[in-house]
């Protein structure tokens, strides 16, 4: 009878946003401490702009990482709800892989054990860092000294459950999976790596700002505060061309702004991670590579691509992804969304209005924007199969809607 083992193996690849092709010699160099010296942090924000700062604070985008906390991990810890069994099928009174989290006085760990006692092996590592807001779910990091580690148990909001880290094998207990500087772009302001290698994972600790911060999107916020203080508001700075603001942006440059992160994985950096400057062409950065799934685009981190495949974008110069997201706000229900779809479409064009009547007005998005099963980011943990599920961009009739009799002049 075969038995699945502990495995300590040392991953070939990191997260599955660490495909991004390279193209840059050194994508690290001559990085240096000096380039955050424009920038304050958000606390320095937050004092003037108290009441963004009030709802921003709770987004996804800010809460995408986390140093580890009672508030910020989400995972419970009680004991008869805080460990993850993989169990022979042939023996179901033994668990042959278990991972057990527990809420220390210094801290929350992951542990993983296997075997037959006396012949029992055991790994623990510390919680340190979370990444991703709780939406969905939550995968933890690790720092072993100043090298970044993945750990192989992450959270799902789907039932409030313990599963294996998506991509990972199951049946096996993987620590080893690094963390690169192009994983961590998209879940973090800034860290500074240690190395110029681009699938690096030695970084300097104590560089870290968690989260997405105001200055991701504004750009650094030194001079305007420093103008700010010195009441130069009245001033020619008065128009606050001081900082950047993405509203002054054109259509392109602002959906560059969000492409950044919610374009996908199939492109090619040309620049070192977080040197993207917002108001920037993102193709100055990266190149993006042609899908293999043309007809049918994946839903995870392709939102601005899908949304530009739709008939709505390309026949409204002046929409962009801040038409229907306030990212200073938290997320929004869908209902909320029909309303801005009724901004240019009139309820009682869809076909289902005959039907239904006004009730239509509040699905829109529902119909026009399914949420789907994502083939990128799955976990295979104990036999089962999960799938992250999120809402298609490309606003369109779906099949499914016109089997219902959706039809009119609703977006195609």
């Amino acid at each position: 009878m075969i038995r699945p083992k502990l495995v300590f193996v040392f991953a070939l690849a990191g997260f599955f946003c660490a495909q991004l092709t390279v193209a840059f010699p050194s994508p690290q160099a001559s990085r240096s401490e000096s380039d955050r010296t424009g920038y304050v942090g958000d606390a320095r924000c937050f004092s003037c702009h108290r009441q963004q700062s009030q709802s921003y604070q709770h987004t996804p985008h800010h809460l995408t990482s986390q140093l580890a906390t009672p508030d910020s991990v989400l995972g419970s810890f009680r004991r008869d709800n805080n460990s993850l069994r993989i169990v022979d099928s042939t023996d179901q009174a033994e668990a042959q892989l278990q991972f057990v989290m527990e809420a220390k006085k210094d801290g929350f760990f992951e542990t993983a054990s296997s075997g037959w006692n006396p012949d029992t092996y055991q790994r623990t590592e510390r919680i340190d860092l979370v990444t991703g807001s709780g939406v969905r779910g939550q995968t933890y990091l690790y720092w072993q000294k100043n090298r970044l580690f993945e750990l192989p148990v992450s959270y799902w909001s789907d039932g409030h459950r313990w599963i294996n880290s998506p991509g990972y094998v199951d049946g096996t207990a993987d620590f080893s999976r690094p963390v690169n500087p192009a994983c961590l772009e998209c879940h973090a302001t800034y860290i500074r790596a240690l190395s110029n290698d681009p699938r690096t994972n030695r970084y300097d600790r104590e560089s870290l700002v968690p989260g997405i911060s105001c200055e991701s999107c504004h750009g650094a916020g030194a001079n305007h505060v420093r103008l700010r203080a010195a009441h130069e508001t009245e001033s020619k700075n008065s128009s606050h061309d001081d900082i950047l603001n993405p509203v002054k942006f054109s259509r392109d440059r602002q959906v560059d702004l969000c492409a950044e992160c919610h374009n996908g994985i199939q492109r090619e950096a040309l620049a070192p991670t977080f040197s993207y400057v917002p108001g920037r062409p993102l193709s100055e950065y990266f190149r993006q590579l042609p899908s293999p799934e043309v007809e049918h685009p994946d839903v995870h981190g392709n939102q601005v691509g899908l949304l530009q495949r739709s008939k709505c974008y390309r026949s409204s110069p002046q929409m962009s992804c801040s038409t229907c997201h306030d990212v200073h706000t938290t997320r929004q229900s869908a209902e909320s969304y029909s309303l801005k779809c009724q901004s240019c479409h009139t309820w009682q064009s869809c076909g289902m209005s005959k039907k239904i009547g006004h009730q239509v007005a509040n699905d829109c998005i529902n119909c026009h924007m399914p949420v789907e099963e994502t083939n990128v980011i799955v976990s295979q943990t104990a036999g089962q199969v999960v799938h992250a599920k999120m809402r298609n961009h490309w606003i369109k009739v779906y099949a499914s809607a016109r089997a219902q009799g959706t039809e009119g002049t609703a977006p195609r």
